[in-house]
């Protein structure tokens, strides 16, 4: 029996992409698949799949000093037939696995280089450097994994001039996950903002827009804040009196809130990391059938407006955001049309089925 071990020391054991889409698919695919995590809630078997918990780090430093290694103890002792790791900092554990002749597929989730030009936690003066250097860290070490997976083209792009064994598996819906369920008028009034908030990801614009609506509407946001401050500072924006917050909500719940929402917005601001991007939840938005109203960058707008479901706007500017929440409330018959087509496009060409294709692919390649 060929046996898959997932690793990650960031991600928590029951990530989308990494449990809900990859494991769980793998699993069901006669694999036996494990799963190591560091989240210090404990070992267990779920859906077929083993979770081993090498436990919690107290912060960022130990993570990257301490729990890389307890992860790779434990995947040397797992005896796995490949090895797929899913985050940057555990690149020197998957050569540490290379070295002992093991087959190893790097998971890239986002464009790194161009994700730490927006890490607010890092002074400026050392973003650049910073990105440069790990740009050349890539170039170095990915050469030597046995495949690279990527969440979308963008970054596969790039990294087939480093691995030319690149694919990308994009983070496409499930079909079935977010099929809406029946819901009166009144009740689809809100708008809906699902995954993690923070000021890159244009909480504070959005807020600003519920501020100066002209439509009777409120915002269902869901996710958790990235930093603490940040909550209290959008809490005393005017348009935080429309805003219904429902802190981190499981999958469940994700589907009750938008089975409630007449649209769902992503309206993340012009950052690196961000215009090539595929995020999610528009996806999910989309999977659900609900509008969705998102950052007019030329990526999305191909993908949002192409398929006429939904409004681009300026993400910089809370009255273009504003208008669009203001047309979809007024206008609740274009808006249950563009969220049918933008379930038809997730039928057709944006699903989990399609994708999951090429990691079998992959997989049995290797």
């Amino acid at each position: 029996m060929i046996k898959i071990c997932h690793l990650t020391s960031v991600h928590p054991r029951y990530d989308t992409r990494i449990f809900y889409k990859e494991c769980r698919f793998l699993a069901k695919s006669g694999y036996t698949v494990c799963l190591i995590v560091a989240d210090g809630k404990g070992d267990e078997i779920i859906d077929g799949i083993i979770i081993y918990d090498v436990g919690k780090s107290k912060g960022r430093i130990q993570r990257m000093l301490l729990t890389t290694k307890k992860v790779f103890l434990k995947a040397i002792s797992l005896n796995a037939t490949i090895y797929h790791i899913h985050d940057p900092e555990l690149i020197s554990t998957g050569l540490k696995l290379k070295k002992r002749g093991l087959n190893v597929i790097f998971d890239a989730h986002e464009d790194l280089p161009k994700q730490l030009l927006s890490k607010s936690y890092l002074p400026k003066v050392i973003r650049v450097p910073l990105s440069e250097f790990i740009a050349q860290f890539e170039k170095k070490t990915c050469k030597k994994f046995d495949a690279i997976i990527t969440a979308t083209p963008f970054i596969r792009e790039k990294f087939l001039k480093i691995n030319k064994n690149s694919i990308d598996v994009n983070n496409f819906p499930i079909l079935d996950e977010f099929v809406k369920e029946k819901t009166n008028n009144l009740e689809k009034r809100n708008i809906c903002y699902i995954g993690i908030i923070s000021k890159i990801r244009g909480i504070e614009e959005l807020v600003t827009a519920f501020g100066i609506i002209e439509s009777n509407t409120g915002l269902f946001l869901c996710g958790d804040f990235d930093e603490f401050e940040l909550k209290g500072k959008v809490e005393n924006l005017s348009g935080w009196s429309k805003v219904k917050y429902l802190g981190f909500v499981d999958r469940g719940k994700v589907r009750k809130v938008l089975s409630h929402s007449l649209a769902g917005v992503v309206t993340f601001l012009p950052e690196p990391n961000h215009t090539e991007s595929q995020p999610n939840k528009i996806f999910e938005y989309m999977s659900a059938g609900l509008p969705v109203i998102c950052s007019n960058f030329p990526l999305w707008r191909q993908i949002v407006e192409g398929n006429k479901c939904g409004i681009c706007v300026d993400p910089l500017n809370p009255r273009e955001i504003s208008a669009a929440i203001d047309f979809f409330v007024n206008n609740p018959e274009i808006a249950q049309e563009m969220g049918k087509n933008g379930r038809m496009a997730i039928e057709q060409y944006y699903n989990w089925e399609l994708e999951e294709k090429k990691l079998l692919e992959l997989y049995s390649k290797i």
